[in-house]
């Protein structure tokens, strides 16, 4: 593998087979296009919300023709976002405010998609009601995407302190918060306060590990348990939490739009996502509960 397609990458241990060997190599060559450019990793996040959010217009209307429309444009705005961080990591532009709008970019996607697809039922059935497994389908996904991002991003906490900087506990998040100035960059970590409180009240046994580390170990956690934690995480990333992504989410959006029977994808997404989440969850903190035990002893 090139070696400056590599260091384009997160890491290749949290990519999965799609991102790596499609969406990726796409990303990289936009990205070594624009490094020496005007244009900033930024600017491209902010693109790629419009182009996502296209989709959700595109699927109100029950024809085949816009609903592959609306696919080639969600695969586009997900080619954007893996340029955007790309180009951070190729260029040295690197930003707080970066991260966090990288994170809401597919979520306001899916929230414009959830939107489109309640209007096309509504209009097709005459029923408003439809808006609400829409609610119920968005709110889910904004969990799932949550607790997804923060496994990940813990991941690389556990690969290195260099690829770990991003991950932040709701403490730090909050302490950094309160010492801003009025003004956009602190409503985006107001929201960003929130959205790590969540992380980490849905992963009380992930706390106590992080808490009991830190305790004994500082800031020098020994690779002995890196490398136990890393293969437990990488094979349960593998098994299930990649089904929550957005490769694995989109695969069985496409082929439930292409059939017209879009009110399937709102039973997927609250039903079969959120039991995978669960089990995820409860996998995850098992891992952590081993650790506490076996290597702790707590």
């Amino acid at each position: 593998m090139d070696k400056e397609f590599e260091s384009s990458l997160k890491s290749i241990e949290t990519e999965n087979t799609v991102d790596l060997y499609f969406y990726r190599p796409i990303g990289y060559w936009i990205a070594r296009l624009l490094r020496n450019t005007w244009v900033t990793p930024n600017m491209i996040t902010i693109l790629s919300v419009f182009v996502g959010a296209g989709t959700g217009y595109l699927f109100y209307f029950d024809n085949w023709k816009y609903t592959l429309a609306g696919i080639a444009l969600l695969l586009i705005a997900n080619i954007l976002d893996c340029a955007d961080g790309q180009l951070a990591r190729l260029s040295g532009i690197k930003s707080e405010i970066g991260r966090i709008l990288d994170g809401l970019s597919g979520d306001i996607w899916f929230i414009a998609i959830y939107v489109g697809l309640a209007l096309r039922l509504t209009h097709a059935y005459g029923s408003a009601w439809f808006f609400l497994p829409a609610v119920i389908s968005g709110l889910s996904h904004l969990l799932q995407a949550n607790i997804t991002d923060y496994y990940k991003t813990l991941h690389l906490f556990f690969e290195s302190k260099e690829k770990g900087m991003e991950f932040q506990s709701f403490e730090q998040v909050q302490t950094h918060q309160q010492a801003m100035k009025t003004g956009i960059k602190k409503v985006f970590y107001v929201m960003y306060e929130g959205y790590t409180g969540v992380q980490e009240r849905m992963t009380p046994e992930l706390q106590k590990m992080l808490a009991n580390l830190k305790t004994r170990f500082g800031d020098n956690i020994p690779d002995e348990i890196r490398i136990y934690f890393r293969r437990q995480s990488r094979t349960l990333m593998k098994r299930y939490i990649d089904l929550l992504t957005f490769n694995g989410r989109t695969i069985v959006m496409f082929l439930i739009v292409l059939t017209g029977q879009v009110w399937l994808y709102f039973i997927y997404e609250t039903l079969v996502l959120n039991i995978i989440l669960y089990v995820s969850i409860r996998k995850h903190e098992k891992i952590c509960q081993c650790i506490n035990k076996q290597y702790l002893a707590v």
